[in-house]
């Protein structure tokens, strides 16, 4: 039976580089590759390049089922070729009227099969070929007496140098960068998973006013302030100023650090105020005093954490009163105008306690001829006309709420063009208790640059650096760590059954004569208390947000004064407010939140004075907030009670390796030491918290139901 066999043939010739394609008919079943090439015929050529030299590569496919290949040399005359290189294939027209390709057109559409593999290296070749032309034909010779000149050989085209390689996938490189990386810790990789999440965090809006932000407005320069500290004060050098922070455990960050001044004398107050911190036997100041007195009296913007019951009031309330006594002195204010100092609190109690201390500094001032300085408490829950009043009359000071002061601003019923001075008591609390938003309206209300200080015993890194963005060259002063409990507290935990709670509660206040606080997380327990404690006939009063003004201000006066000896409360009671007198403070439910916890047990062992604190716990707790009690008593050297000390610890084992790597003790966003920021439960806390805030009511399409 006939077979037909095409080769595809790679020709060096004299004349020129030619592919050509050979048609073989044989007879024969499997020939021998000579009975194949015995009577070729040229069906394809093609011209391809210049290249001296006679010689033909012929790669053979047989038809068999082995498949086997094998190259012959030959040599075949050139008639077998065109007789001219031509420079494009010829056409069915070229060949001869007998050529088989000629005259079917099967045949002369035929192309051979080419693996993938050897056509990528052909087109490999070519290209190596057109950016690496071969070596030119050597002119002839001119001499006469040359007559047979030697051809040069071609290079072995099998032989090539191989394609280069195709550029890697972006999965290789990344591979390969991967490989090329150093080796990463554990610890390093938690450290940079960290600093991630925090930036991550740290991308909201900056505490800055919208026409701010719109027009790109920064501020470089702290404000000016007519205060000057004495000149031995000033002539302080550097290692003295470290050398006395050090002997108060005071830690500073930022650059111009006002030096500590360790007397009221030297702050130049005036002197009705000085007799006035005499009578309240306030005679030394406080380390946060020290160093954050000449801090804001220098201009400066201020991170100031300290302990709970260390005088943080009086380090924003004394340079306020300066500022408004300056300004009424260069200008006295008209009716209609103010405040020049602005103070914002996260409760009503908070904001009604720091209104009284700057009346408690500015009735001396009054009663020494200086001029009238008037202040305005702004809180809900009160009458509006009788603060309108006020505002008319023109205002100095104010201490607010957010929402009562947004109020106000938003009725125009008052403006902060002329404003200063601004003060964030508790500011995380103020955050963390969703007035975030509210604050950001007050700051559209700015006019003009302003001196921003930020207040609190629980600072977290994250709260530090969002604060961060809208202070100018701040100065951070901080008095132990941020989160730390009052060591003035005797902490005591004890494991109490729910039912058993109520119960073991009379015992407890027992163990000191009164007044005692009770804390409660939800206002049920709260009331359920204060009638069990009424009926048991204690006399106790209780607060919570649920609650009338008058009844709030009512408890706090008469607990206060001593008339009741027991104050139920929940948290609202827990932040700021000043009980000078507690000896015992009770949890009666742990928080949920390590930070509250130091709030609630700093209402007592304030102003140096000893205080205990009373805390049940049981299985209602989950086990990272039993865990963050468990570190925060080791850092305050209490006892720790069983319960705890079995718990199992992750955080024992990698502790300091990761303080030291990240500079973050515990946590950075709640301040909790027995996790990391990755196990915050207060961050998934509030991240399920915004994802169910952001669903879509698909039934609140309209009518009744898209009013619930």
């Amino acid at each position: 039976m006939p077979l037909e066999h095409y080769y595809t043939i790679i020709a060096y010739q004299s004349g020129g580089y030619w592919l050509v394609t050979v048609w073989i008919r044989s007879t024969l079943l499997n020939p021998s590759p000579s009975r194949f090439l015995s009577s070729p015929s040229v069906v394809k050529s093609r011209y391809l390049g210049t290249q001296p030299g006679f010689l033909f590569w012929i790669i053979l496919h047989l038809s068999d089922d082995s498949i086997r290949s094998s190259r012959l040399i030959f040599s075949m005359a050139t008639s077998s070729l065109p007789p001219k290189p031509l420079s494009r294939p010829p056409a069915a027209s070229d060949l001869s009227p007998n050529h088989p390709a000629a005259n079917t057109a099967d045949e002369d559409d035929y192309e051979e099969y080419i693996p993938v593999a050897k056509r990528r290296a052909m087109e490999a070749q070519k290209l190596l070929q057109r950016s690496k032309p071969l070596a030119p034909t050597s002119a002839p010779s001119t001499n006469p007496n040359t007559t047979n000149p030697t051809p040069t050989v071609p290079p072995d085209p099998i032989n090539l140098p191989p394609p280069p390689s195709a550029k890697p996938s972006l999965l290789v490189q990344a591979s390969q960068l991967k490989l090329a990386e150093p080796e990463i810790t554990l610890t390093e990789q938690l450290v940079q998973q960290e600093k991630e999440m925090l930036e991550h965090l740290s991308d909201r809006k900056t505490l800055m006013s919208v026409r701010e932000l719109a027009k790109g407005i920064t501020y470089t320069d702290s404000m000016q302030t007519g205060w000057k500290p004495p000149l031995h004060i000033r002539q302080m050098p550097r290692s003295h100023a470290d050398l006395l922070r050090r002997q108060w455990h005071i830690l500073v960050e930022g650059d111009d650090v006002p030096p500590p001044i360790k007397n009221f004398k030297d702050m130049r107050f005036p002197e009705p105020i000085l007799k006035k911190l005499k009578e309240k036997g306030i005679v030394q100041p406080t380390p946060i005093q020290v160093q954050g007195l000449p801090v804001i009296l220098s201009g400066r913007d201020m991170i100031g954490i300290a302990f709970t019951g260390s005088g943080k009031t009086l380090v924003f309330v004394l340079p306020l009163i300066m500022v408004a006594l300056q300004e009424e002195i260069m200008m006295p204010i008209v009716p209609g105008e103010g405040p020049f100092g602005l103070i914002v609190c996260p409760s009503r109690e908070l904001a009604r306690q720091t209104y009284d201390v700057i009346e408690l500094f500015l009735s001396p001032l009054r009663e020494c001829g200086y001029p009238e300085i008037r202040p305005l408490l702004c809180i809900g829950g009160v009458d509006m006309r009788t603060q309108l009043e006020t505002v008319k009359k023109g205002v100095h000071i104010v201490v607010a709420t957010p929402g009562r002061l947004k109020d106000l601003l938003a009725k125009k019923r008052m403006n902060l063009n002329n404003c200063r001075y601004l003060t964030l008591d508790e500011a995380d609390r103020l955050v963390d208790l969703g007035f975030e938003d509210d604050i950001r309206e007050v700051f559209d209300h700015f006019k003009a640059q302003r001196q921003t200080l930020l207040f609190s015993a629980t600072m977290p890194k994250k709260i530090q650096n969002f604060a961060k963005s809208a202070l100018v060259k701040p100065v951070t002063v901080n008095v132990g760590r941020a989160g730390a409990a009052n060591l003035d507290v005797i902490q005591e935990v004890e494991y109490v059954k729910q039912e058993a709670k109520i119960v073991y509660l009379l015992e407890c206040l027992q163990k000191t004569p009164p007044p005692v606080l009770i804390f409660c997380e939800n206002k049920a327990d709260v009331d359920d208390i204060h009638e069990y404690l009424l009926l048991k006939g204690v006399e106790a009063v209780a607060i919570h947000g649920g609650k009338d003004q008058e009844d709030r201000e009512y408890a706090i006066a008469s607990f206060k004064s001593g008339k009741k000896d027991v104050l139920v409360a929940t948290d609202v009671a827990s932040k700021g407010l000043d009980f000078p007198d507690i000896q015992h403070v009770i949890n009666y439910d742990m928080p949920a939140e390590i930070e509250n916890y130091v709030h609630r047990i700093g209402r007592t062992g304030r102003c140096g004075k000893t205080g205990i604190a009373t805390t049940f716990i049981n299985k209602n707790q989950t086990e990272t907030t039993l865990l963050d009690l468990k570190h925060l008593l080791q850092e305050a050297k209490q006892r720790i009670p069983p319960v705890l000390a079995e718990l199992n610890d992750p955080m024992e084992e990698d502790e300091e390796a990761i303080t030291n790597a990240s500079g973050v003790k515990g946590c950075a966003y709640c301040g909790g030491l027995g996790h990391r920021i990755k196990d915050c439960p207060k961050l998934e806390h509030q991240k399920s918290m915004a994802i169910a805030g952001s669903r879509r009511d698909y039934f609140g399409s309209g009518g009744y139901r898209g009013e619930i």
